[in-house]
C-alpha cells in the first residue's frame, strides 16, 4: 500500500471552488467531489485541517463608501457558510468533521481553540476553520498560514484554478513559464501571485512550505499527499 509522505496538512480552499460552474453560491455536487479525495487522505491516516474562503458569496467592499471592517466581517460570515457546507459534505461521506470559527457562533460551531483542534486531529477528525483569523484586514490566506503554524501542519496545500505558480498570468500570456519550486523570498521580491505578502511572510518566518496545484481535478489532493510531483512547491531555502 502506498503511504502518504505527510502526516498533517492544511488545505486552503477558495470559496469560488465550491460554486462549481455556478460562479456564485454553493454547488453541492462540486463540494462532494472535492471532499471525496479528502476522505481518501483521512483514510490513509493523514490529519487534515481546512481553511476556506468566502469569495463565492462576498468579494469585499463593492464601494469605497462601505466601511472596510464591516465588509470584512461580512466576508467572515461567508466563510462560515462554506465551512458548514464542507462539513456537511464530509459527514455525508462518512468522515468525522468539526467546524471551528474565529468568531464565536456557538449555536453552529465550536470557537477556535488550538488544543481542542489538535485533539480532534488526534481522533482522526477533519477540522474546518471558518471566519479567517477573526480580524479585519487579514485574508483567508493569512488565516491558512496562521492555522497551519499553530496546529503544527507540515505543509499547506493551496488548491487553485491553475496548475502552479507562473512568472505571469498564463491565461493572458501563452509564453508564461511555470515554476516547479520557488523560495518565499522570490515570491515576495517578484510579487508573484501565490498569496498575499502577509501570508507569505508568515509562512517564510515559520518555514512552512506551500504546494500550489490545480483543483479542477480534486484527486490532485491525494496525489500531493502521496508525494507525486504536481504544481509548484514554495519553501524557504
Amino acid at each position: 500500500m502506498v503511504k502518504p509522505i505527510y502526516k498533517k496538512i492544511l488545505i486552503k480552499l477558495s470559496g469560488e471552488s465550491l460554486a462549481g460552474g455556478k460562479g456564485m453560491g454553493i454547488d453541492i455536487a462540486t463540494v462532494l467531489k472535492i471532499c471525496e479525495p479528502i476522505k481518501k487522505c483521512a483514510e490513509l491516516g493523514v490529519q487534515i485541517g481546512i481553511v476556506v474562503g468566502g469569495g463565492n458569496f462576498w468579494r469585499g467592499r463593492s464601494s469605497d463608501k462601505m466601511d472596510r471592517t464591516r465588509a470584512d466581517h461580512i466576508g467572515m460570515l461567508a466563510t462560515a457558510m462554506n465551512a458548514l457546507a464542507l462539513t456537511d459534505a464530509l459527514e455525508s461521506l462518512g468522515v468525522e468533521a468539526r467546524i471551528q470559527t474565529a468568531i464565536n457562533m456557538n449555536s453552529i460551531a465550536e470557537p477556535y481553540i488550538r488544543g481542542r483542534a489538535i485533539r480532534h486531529f488526534q481522533k482522526g477528525r477533519v477540522v474546518v476553520f471558518g471566519c479567517g483569523t477573526g480580524n479585519p484586514f487579514f485574508s483567508t490566506d493569512t488565516a491558512a498560514a496562521l492555522r497551519a503554524a499553530e496546529t503544527d501542519a507540515e505543509i499547506i496545500f493551496k488548491a487553485t484554478n491553475v496548475d502552479g505558480v507562473y512568472d505571469s498570468d498564463p491565461k493572458t500570456n501563452p509564453k508564461a513559464v511555470k515554476y516547479d519550486t520557488l523560495s518565499y523570498s522570490d515570491v515576495l521580491a517578484n510579487q508573484l501571485k501565490v498569496m498575499d505578502a502577509t501570508a507569505a511572510s508568515l509562512c517564510r518566518d515559520n518555514k512552512m512550505p506551500i504546494l500550489v496545484f490545480n483543483l479542477s481535478d480534486p484527486q490532485n489532493i491525494v496525489r500531493a499527499v502521496l508525494g507525486e510531483r504536481i504544481g509548484t512547491l514554495v519553501q524557504e531555502n
